[in-house]
This record gives structure tokens, C-alpha cells and sequence, in this order.
């Protein structure tokens, strides 16, 4: 969506009154669907403009009607799946500035892959259709704080964290020697993502879909302090 979302809500509005009051089915109502995000390329493009709205503080929060809500029950169509941190200062619908319906999104601490997450993910290209995977680190991560933790104090944590941490470490593993706390953080985070990427593209189902063209699997990083996405959408970026 652009900056005319809007008019675009307004008139998907119309539309779905006027298809209520000519008597259609919640099924009729649910093919009412805007159509301008079909490619990887304008998901992207869509989350990019989201997130402009959003650090500048321009957010619509597309919010639906009730006849749009109840639509809804019928289906779901969302043009990106994306798989995010569980921390709490990174609402991904919020960040990007979208609605309900418009993305699927898999949270768990660290954003890496595992089978939870990785058949999740499965479904929604298989079953919903979706034109975009993004695999979105964040600021201040506290799970790749962790796996940056000597080994010793890794052992000190619970058993599933303890799995959880190691999912990340091997992405750590060639860090450079960075004095800067700040710069060091945010190097390790994107390293992670990388990893992640990798990690996903390296399975039968996301390969396939990414080769025929079906869906682009990309990066990003979540500034929490700014509110800014910056993306890794280039392969020299996504190159671990």
C-alpha cells in the first residue's frame, strides 16, 4: 500500500457495502481483495512504505470494518510471511504499518529457524500464497547478547534455551574484533540474520518457491530506537 492507503481502504470499503447490500456471500465479500501487492518485488516495496509511515510518524493503522472483519472469516490472504524476534518492542504489524490479513508472521526469541517455525513457514507459501519470507533481527537482541555469552554461562540457563542460544552461536563464530559495544551488537544481530536466511533457503520448499519465482527470501534489521527497517535484500547483503 501507498500513501493513497487511505482512499484505497475507503474504496474496498464501498465495494464490500455495495456487494452486502446486493445480497453476496461472505465468500463474495471475501474475493473482494486489493490486488496491488502481487510480487516479491511489491511486497517489498509495501513493507518499505509501510515502515516510512511509520518511523515518520505518519501511520494509517489500517484498521477494518466489521463487514471487512467478518470477510476475513472465509480466509486469509497476507503477501508476506515474515519470522521476527518474540521481544516486545518489535510489533511487527506495527513496524510495518499494515492491517489485518496482510501478513503472517512467526515470532520467536532470536528469530532463528527451527521445525516450529520452518513448517510455519512451509504452510504459508504452500497455503497461502505468500510473495515474500523476510527474516527480521532487531536492536539490542537479547538472544544474540546471549549467544555471545562464554560457553560456561551458556550452560547456566535451562535446557531449551540453552538449544535455543545455539541455533545463533554458529553465525557468531567469525566475528570481527569490534571495540565499539553498539557496532558490535548490531554486526552480530545481522550476522544472525544472514545465518537465518541461509538456514531457509537450504530447505526443498523455500528453494523451490524462491527459484521458480514464486517468492524472494530477504533480511532485515529493526532499529528500535528510530523505528527504521533497513533491509538486506541485495545477495552480497544476504551473503553470510
Amino acid at each position: 500500500m501507498d500513501a493513497s492507503a487511505p482512499q484505497i481502504a475507503a474504496d474496498l470499503e464501498r465495494r464490500i457495502l455495495d456487494a452486502i447490500r446486493r445480497g453476496a456471500s461472505m465468500e463474495d465479500i471475501a474475493d473482494i481483495k486489493e490486488s496491488d501487492v502481487a510480487t516479491p518485488d511489491a511486497a517489498i516495496q509495501s513493507l518499505k512504505d509501510g515502515n516510512a509511515r511509520f518511523f515518520s510518524g505518519q501511520a494509517t493503522r489500517p484498521e477494518m470494518s466489521a463487514n471487512e472483519r467478518r470477510a476475513q472469516i472465509m480466509g486469509q490472504t497476507p503477501y508476506a510471511a515474515i519470522l521476527a524476534c518474540s521481544d516486545s518492542r518489535v510489533p511487527v504489524e506495527l513496524v510495518f504499518d499494515q492491517g489485518l490479513g496482510q501478513l503472517f508472521v512467526v515470532r520467536v526469541a532470536g528469530n532463528v529457524v527451527g521445525e516450529a517455525g520452518l513448517g510455519t513457514l512451509e504452510y504459508a507459501i504452500r497455503h497461502l500464497d505468500v510473495h515474500l519470507v523476510v527474516v527480521m533481527g532487531h536492536e539490542a537482541c537479547g538472544a544474540v547478547a546471549a549467544a555471545l555469552l562464554p560457553e560456561e554461562r551458556v550452560a547456566e540457563e535451562p535446557h531449551h534455551l540453552q538449544n535455543l542460544i545455539r541455533r545463533i552461536q554458529p553465525s557468531l563464530q567469525a566475528m570481527p574484533a569490534i571495540r565499539d559495544k553498539k557496532a558490535r551488537m548490531r554486526e552480530a544481530v545481522l550476522n544472525n540474520v544472514r545465518y537465518q536466511v541461509s538456514l531457509l533457503r537450504d530447505e526443498p520448499v523455500i528453494r523451490e518457491a524462491e527459484a521458480t519465482g514464486q517468492i524472494r527470501v530477504i533480511g532485515a534489521y529493526y532499529e528500535i530506537g528510530s523505528g527504521a527497517v533497513d533491509f538486506l535484500v541485495d545477495e552480497d547483503d544476504l551473503r553470510p
